[in-house]
């Protein structure tokens, strides 16, 4: 019985232990090898003191160790925090800080770098996979300092992996609010594993297919590629995104069967030249992350005529909601389908009472999906995490994810997305907080009022731009400050353009007009 997620891994390697896994680089590990790696790991973890509900934070490019050491902290029965490995200092020192991260596993040249910023986070123990590094970095920090070759080597022998409720808390995966810093969604091991089971079942995932891993694991849609892979026994092949062009090579070398990928990079995609060897063992193409422009689906289909095309949606909270039927696009192309298997979508107004077919509302989520919340944030995982209304006295209350989103649905009961009810930027994939941008932008000192917009973009989804009013009595060069900025944020975070006005328009209240901005940037 499934009841954590490292029992996806622990059943295939049973099964068929000398089947490919994980492939990352030049270097592929069967199930059998992955599988005796994660119990090593997690030995190794459970001597550096790591229990139940302990954070692991796993700040890493893809690579093999990047896999195993997020289920080894399952195996130890910990709670792992994947981070972007594209995040700065601040950003990272901010994951650590939130979730309480007692361990983090990173290289020899990322702790270097990010030691000084993470003084004062409760940071008990780094384990680098890259043990070489381990004597220069002895000094760059106050936590004590493992080679994850030296923990393999003191683990003891794996036995029983245990197997508690699955109701226990299993990731914390960061994402970016309307506000403020990044949140992070807290999952259980039952969303990690019904989300596996549910996405790999409509994908029609086996054992056979090879699945290219393109977007960041500290993405649910990202995580999701290597879950869903392992719920079935496929091979995984972990890309470290350079550019398109070497999506492509990928896909042929390694005789690619399942992609999945996020508009902005969709549309590169599309412009590159594709080898018939790239092209001809694609099965189906997923899209998540927003909406794909008509366009750019229709010269996918061209390129790769025998794939299935899936159009998603998906939110953090609740991992995985609906997605379109392949056979259906013809018809419904701009539509986000319906829900997927073992979830409910429901599209309710205000009051909580359900929309009729036509009539814009709420996308709410109910089933074994929802996320237990935002991590030690009561407040706002009250708003976002309600009961569903019409229960009856005797039935136990559930509790449903508001999304935040405005949908619609039809006749046949297929949604079509409206708008989002937040201010959420969505660049590249990533949903960005306004917020956090224009903290760095006054962090820099170079203004005296900033507003960060998302400005629409068939490319990137939107663009960033800031709005700003420099100091008093002196002049901004707009240059400088980006400049600075891209030294802080991350390049997705890095404004495209930025805009100098005098004095920033605010509403009756005394808040910044974002309406007015955006209808004054936009033109």
């Amino acid at each position: 019985m499934r009841t954590r997620i490292h029992h996806l891994l622990e059943e295939r390697a049973g099964m068929h232990p000398h089947l490919p896994a994980l492939t990352a680089g030049h270097d592929t590990a069967t199930y059998g090898e992955t599988w005796e790696a994660v119990s090593r790991t997690a030995s190794g973890l459970s001597g550096l003191g790591v229990g139940a509900g302990d954070r692991v934070a796993v700040f890493l490019d893809k690579r093999i160790e990047t896999v195993t050491a997020l289920l080894a902290t399952s195996l130890a029965e910990g709670v792992f925090v994947p981070v972007n490995p594209v995040l700065k200092p601040r950003q990272v020192a901010h994951i650590v800080g939130d979730s309480g991260a007692r361990v983090l596993v990173t290289t020899a040249r990322r702790w270097t770098t990010l030691a000084p910023t993470l003084a004062g986070t409760g940071l008990r123990d780094v384990v680098l996979v890259d043990g070489g590094g381990l004597r220069s970095a002895e000094s760059s920090g106050s936590p004590a300092l493992h080679a994850l070759a030296d923990l393999h080597r003191t683990a003891a022998a794996p036995g029983p992996t245990p197997r508690p409720p699955d109701s226990d808390l299993a990731a914390i995966l960061y994402t970016s609010g309307s506000t403020g810093r990044p949140k992070g969604v807290v999952l259980s091991h039952r969303n990690l594993v019904v989300g596996a089971e549910s996405v790999s079942s409509y994908l029609h995932n086996h054992a056979d297919d090879v699945i290219l891993a393109a977007l960041p694991l500290s993405f649910d849609a990202g995580l999701s590629q290597v879950t869903t892979a392992l719920a079935v026994g496929a091979h995984v092949v972990l890309a470290n995104y350079l550019g398109a062009r070497d999506v492509v090579q990928l896909c042929e070398q390694h005789r690619v069967t399942g992609l999945t990928c996020v508009p902005p990079l969709w549309v590169q995609l599309v412009e590159q030249e594709w080898p018939e060897g790239a092209r001809s063992s694609l099965r189906y193409f997923a899209n998540t992350g927003g909406r794909m422009p008509s366009a750019t689906l229709k010269r996918l289909r061209d390129l790769f005529p025998t794939a299935r095309p899936y159009l998603m949606y998906g939110l953090t909270e609740a991992f995985r909601s609906t997605y379109l039927d392949p056979d259906e696009v013809d018809r419904r192309g701009d539509s986000i389908g319906k829900a997927i298997p073992n979830a409910e979508i429901l599209v309710l107004r205000p009051d909580g009472t359900e929309c009729e077919p036509g009539e814009e509302g709420e996308l709410v989520h109910r089933g074994p999906l929802v996320a237990q919340g935002y991590w030690n944030d009561p407040g706002r995982t009250a708003e976002r995490f309600r009961a569903l209304p019409g229960r009856q006295p005797w039935q136990p209350e559930e509790r449903a994810v508001w999304s935040g989103d405005t949908v619609v649905a039809d006749e046949e009961g297929f949604l079509s997305f409206v708008g989002r009810a937040d201010e959420m930027i969505k660049t590249s994939g990533y949903r960005v907080s306004p917020t956090e941008i224009e903290e760095a932008v006054y962090e820099t000192g170079l203004v005296r009022d900033a507003v960060a917009l998302g400005v629409p973009d068939e490319r990137l989804g939107h663009r960033v731009v800031l709005v700003v009013a420099g100091p008093q009595g002196s002049e901004l060069v707009p240059e400088d400050l980006t400049s600075v900025l891209r030294r802080e944020l991350p390049l997705f975070m890095v404004p495209s353009e930025v805009l100098v006005m005098e004095e920033l328009p605010r509403s009756p209240n005394g808040k910044f007009d974002r309406v007015a901005l955006a209808e004054a940037v936009r033109g």
